[in-house]
């Protein structure tokens, strides 16, 4: 009888389904409450159990946003079909998109060991419309973010996390590489969000997840994908400073094929504040359309293909001239004409159930030609990025293998006699990533890449991330991984000059920038005051060493080279998040402490343009599916500024309505209504209006700009 009953074994296939529309959650989590054991529902929303003896055991169901469920279940079963759970939505909570894509996993935010910062839903929705053309609105409100404005007439922008420069974060769409290099430039102007599903960001180095340039993180765009029910929308925006945004969405999938389809125009007239002698937004119009389509071929095999592109024309400068008003005196500009093309290729293949093959491409193309009085800056960048992986595990763990190859060829046009900035730059990559179960209080995330960049050399990146759950109330996360940048020479320090006399990069001067980082955060949820108050905060230390960082210096010869400085650049600080709810009101408070400093010969000074105190206040009132109302207040301490001065502290203050029908909404925003500016308390130039030397950009330029619009959803 012992014999046969250790024999007894039976496997569980349980499919779990949202029960008011019948799609399936994915990342649930299922307990097995008598053995303790646990599984987290795949892609397909599937959770399976192997080698479980006969007997009755409770089994428990968890997903973020719905009702626990408990049931009992008797083995063996008298079928072999799928056991299917049905969840229910609770009613007070916000059932935002939490699926991770990022680490390569499908599994919920609560249960991902890699400390990941997710923008979706509603929050995604309310910074649409504040800024609907392009992403900077979306990251600049986040703790620990900022975008810094990196030149004064065209409004070009790049990403800081914890202090570190922008050229360090790694800007993501699906997870492939589209904004690096020369295609860098003018990125986050030209992303608008309104085809976006999630924005998901990774502090700390972590280029053992996608490869160079996550020194200070990653951002990864998560696009929208089709759904049985139709979605189809339109906004429209309009702005006191001359803006206009124009922008549709189509989404569907029809039994074996699935579509989207996002278009925009986007288009601003010059404009300048007050009295100023340049324009605070310069003359644009963009086009953008994003294709793509989905091909279900059968439960096991899936494609998508898609095209992104993006065409601009992009003028500032003196006001007067602009407009067609100046004269001698008058007649300083730069015009930005950009084209950006990509592909996007996802093939997906299940060999089992739980384990699937994976390739995808990118081929990139991004031209850019900046004009200003004298000079002429006209480049292409030519770069694709191949990956192949293999996912495969169990119960208990993940496993995925893969190998990628990555391209960058960039070609200047001969304007001048200076030196052609043309580089070659190819990287091979292999990885392995693991994500195990340890036990119901602690998961462990492992990953390894090797890359060798041809002609900089080799790269070995571990990385290792732990959650610890204490209880459902409070939770740990830490973590740390290595990181790398390639060198090249479109960084902010050679965007605010439109790289003039900037001399080509070189493998025989320069190296890798190569560094470490760790982070540990603490999270705590409860309710307050008999649950009528929903609490949670969360609190992060973290630490980046980066070695020989690259600077630009000036020559005996008056031209500029890029150098890798003999020393380290190391930022630490903190960040703390508190959201209390109430009722309809929600109010978030973010503080973050940085610490940036360069170390060299013996020296020490703070990296410019970083903040070291910010605050961020978000009050928001919302009636669901009728009203919407928040009311925002940024803090930014004094920055030093490369040319030795310190800028002024200064605060940002913003206030949104919106009314929500069954199939549209209208909205207003009053954004920065104190009118901070830098113009109003500081220089943005020196010299002459003719030939004017710009100054760091470090608070805004527009001042006060009230827009609004309306949505569509059909």
């Amino acid at each position: 009888m012992f014999a046969l009953n250790a024999f007894a074994q039976n496997t569980i296939s349980i499919q779990i389904k949202d029960a008011k529309n019948g799609e399936a959650l994915i990342g649930a989590t299922v307990t097995i409450v008598n053995l303790k054991k646990s599984t987290i529902s795949d892609a397909t929303g599937k959770a399976i159990f192997s080698n479980i003896p006969d007997g009755k055991y409770v089994l428990e169901y968890k997903y973020v946003g719905f009702i626990t469920k408990t049931d009992s279940l008797t083995l063996p079963r008298t079928t072999n079909e799928d056991l299917i759970v049905q969840l229910e939505a609770a009613e007070d909570e916000e059932l935002e998109e939490v699926v991770i894509s990022t680490t390569r996993s499908s599994r919920t935010i609560a249960n991902v060991p890699t400390r990941i910062e997710v923008i979706a839903g509603e929050e995604l929705d309310e910074k649409g419309n504040m800024k609907p053309g392009d992403i900077r609105m979306i990251l600049n409100e986040s703790t620990g973010i900022q975008t810094q404005q990196t030149s004064a007439t065209s409004a070009n922008a790049s990403i800081r996390i914890q202090g570190l420069d922008g050229r360090y974060t790694q800007i993501l769409k699906d997870g492939f590489p589209l904004y690096s290099g020369a295609a860098s430039g003018l990125g986050l102007l030209q992303t608008p969000p309104l085809d976006l599903k999630q924005v998901e960001v990774i502090k700390g180095s972590a280029s053992t997840l996608y490869g160079g340039g996550a020194i200070a993180g990653l951002v990864n765009l998560i696009s929208k994908t089709p759904k049985d029910e139709r979605e189809l929308s339109f906004h429209l925006n309009g702005t006191t400073a001359g803006g206009l945004d124009l922008n549709g969405y189509f989404a569907q999938k029809f039994d074996k094929v699935g579509l989207t389809v996002f278009a925009s125009r986007s288009s601003n007239e010059p404009y300048s504040p007050g009295s100023g002698a340049f324009t605070a937004i310069p003359e644009f119009t963009r086009y953008t359309v994003n294709p793509k389509l989905y091909f279900y071929f059968n439960d096991k095999t899936t494609l998508n293909v898609g095209v992104n592109t993006s065409f601009e024309e992009r003028t500032g400068g003196d006001i007067k001239f602009i407009k067609e008003e100046g004269d001698a005196s008058n007649s300083f500009f730069e015009r930005n004409n950009s084209d950006r093309l990509s592909t996007q290729f996802a093939f997906k293949h299940k060999l089992g159930e739980k384990s699937e093959f994976n390739i995808r491409n990118s081929v990139s193309y991004f031209s850019r030609r900046i004009t200003i009085p004298g000079y002429v800056f006209d480049g292409k960048q030519y770069a694709t990025f191949t990956e192949a992986n293999y996912a495969t595990g169990n119960d208990k763990t993940d496993w995925v293998l893969g190998a990628n190859l990555w391209t960058d060829d960039f070609k200047e046009s001969q304007k001048t006699s200076f030196s052609l900035r043309d580089y070659n730059q190819t990287t091979f990559g292999a990885f392995v990533q693991n994500n195990t179960h340890v036990n119901s209080w602690l998961d462990l995330e492992t990953g390894l890449r090797g890359d060798y960049v041809v002609d900089y050399g080799f790269s070995l990146l571990p990385r290792i991330s732990a959650l610890i759950k204490f209880n459902e109330k409070f939770n740990s996360r830490i973590g740390g991984g290595l990181g790398y940048k390639a060198p090249t020479i479109f960084t902010e320090e050679s965007e605010r000059i439109q790289y003039q006399k900037v001399l080509p990069i070189s493998s025989a001067v320069n190296k890798l920038e190569r560094s470490y980082g760790a982070n540990w955060d603490v999270n705590y949820r409860t309710a307050l005051f008999n649950d009528n108050v929903s609490f949670s905060i969360n609190h992060l230390l973290f630490y980046t060493y980066l070695n020989n960082p690259l600077t630009l210096q000036t020559e005996s010869s008056g031209d500029l080279r890029f150098v890798n400085l003999p020393g380290h650049m190391d930022t630490k600080g903190m960040e703390t998040n508190v959201k209390l709810t109430y009722d309809d009101f929600k109010l978030f408070v973010g503080y973050s402490f940085t610490d940036a400093n360069i170390h060299s010969d013996g020296k020490s000074w703070q990296n410019p343009l970083t903040a070291k105190h910010r605050l961020n206040n978000v009050l928001m009132y919302e009636v669901e599916e009728k009203w919407k109302l928040g009311l925002e207040a940024y803090y930014y301490s004094k920055q030093k500024l490369n040319d030795g001065s310190t800028g002024k502290s200064y605060w940002i203050t913003g206030f949104m309505a919106e009314k929500l029908w069954e199939k549209f909404s209208i909205y207003l925003n009053f954004e920065n209504f104190t009118d901070t500016r830098q113009t109003r308390f500081d220089n943005i130039y020196t010299g002459s209006i003719s030939n004017p030397v710009f100054r760091d950009i470090y608070a805004p330029l527009d001042g006060f700009v009230m827009n609004g619009g309306i949505k569509f959803r059909l």
